[in-house]
This record gives C-alpha cells, structure tokens and sequence, in this order.
C-alpha cells in the first residue's frame, strides 16, 4: 500500500486521537479532534461498535501512520522485535523509535516525523560524519546525528529546533542546538515513549 498524502487531519479524527502529525500544534497541545470530534464522512459521528480484530487492526494502522512506515517495514520491524529477547511489544517500539527518520525528529530537527523524512531522503543529515539517505537506517546509541553545513540555518529547522526547547526533548538523545547535532545516547525505555499506541493490541493481531 503507498503511503499516504492526504490531509493528516482526517487521520487524526478518524483514529480519534492526536498523533502529532501537525508540528506547530504539539505546543498548543492542539488537533483537529477539537473542532470535529468524530470520524471523518458520512456517517462519522454515529460508527457502531468496533470488534476485538478491529481494534487490532487499528492500532496497528495508527502505529504505521504516526511513524510513517509502509506496511512491509512495519511487519519487518515487528519480526525483529518478535525475534529478539524480552517483550515483543516492548522491543518493536524501541526498535521503531530507531529508525533515522524518527531519531531526527526526537533531536528537534523537524517538527514532524514526515520532514524528518524529507531531511533524510533529500541528503541533508549525517550519521557519523557520513550522508545517510535511508530514513529506515536503525541508529545504534553513541551515533552522532547532524545536520548538514548548508541546511544548519534552514529556517524550518531553526523552527522546529524552538519548538523542541518549549514542549522538550526525550532523555534518550542529547543535542547541542547551536551546532545543529545530536548524540544518541540510549535506546528509550517502553514508559519513556509517550505515544498513543496499544502494542499488546499491536502483537495479539500478528499471533493470529
């Protein structure tokens, strides 16, 4: 399935919860739930009740639309986590919360994962000292993340950055703003990821 290029604001309604899709509101703490609470269409206000499948489903459509990430990287990452020691729901979060694109946008690069993409596959961020073009990449902790000489002063990555300093950053990076890098020091702890995913739900659909 292509990912999708439509307005993110009908995701938000339709999965009934904000998935920081929008930058400039995670300040504001603000979505598009306040202005129409219910599910885009129709018949959006009055959806009958969701089965046990369907909200498996879902949770795993609303991990792949926050990430951004296809439905083939998707059930690649959750066969890493399933094939790795400890909790399987546990592990597929570190492990999505790994990948370049994500990296990028918890050091205050972007204000959205979806540019944080954009930087990446355009050639604006080094690993290392490296150009790395694959937003898929899993950075590994001691890594330093840059942003290139050229792209340091881009004005929507000066933005994102003060944005960053107001709502803060995750402990598990340390950024030096000026300078525009970041080390990744650690891989996060599940209870230091505050995202609105269910990954039991996420698991009980791949047993199937």
């Amino acid at each position: 399935m292509a990912r999708y290029r439509g307005p993110v604001e009908k995701l938000e309604r339709r999965f009934g919860v904000s998935l920081a899709l929008k930058g400039e509101r995670r300040l504001a703490g603000k979505s598009a739930l306040e202005k129409r609470p219910y599910a885009p269409g129709q018949h959006g206000q009055r959806r009958g009740k969701i089965s046990e499948y369907g909200l498996q489903l879902r949770e795993k459509q609303k991990a792949k639309v926050m990430y951004g990430v296809s439905e083939k990287q998707f059930h690649s990452i959750f066969v890493e986590a399933n094939r790795q020691e400890g909790n399987t729901g546990e592990n597929l979060i570190r492990l999505i919360e790994c990948r370049l694109d994500n990296v990028v946008y918890r050091m205050g690069f972007a204000t959205t994962r979806r540019f944080a993409r954009q930087l990446v596959t355009h050639g604006h961020i080094l690993v290392d000292g490296k150009r790395l073009d694959i937003p898929s990449y899993f950075v590994k902790p001691g890594q330093k993340i840059e942003v290139i000489e050229k792209t340091k002063n881009n004005p929507q990555v000066s933005t994102a950055l003060d944005l960053t300093a107001q709502v803060g950053i995750v402990p598990w990076v340390d950024i030096d703003k000026d300078k525009r890098f970041g080390i990744f020091t650690r891989y996060p702890q599940r209870e230091e990821v505050v995202i609105p995913i269910e990954e039991r739900l996420i698991v009980e659909l791949y047993s199937k």
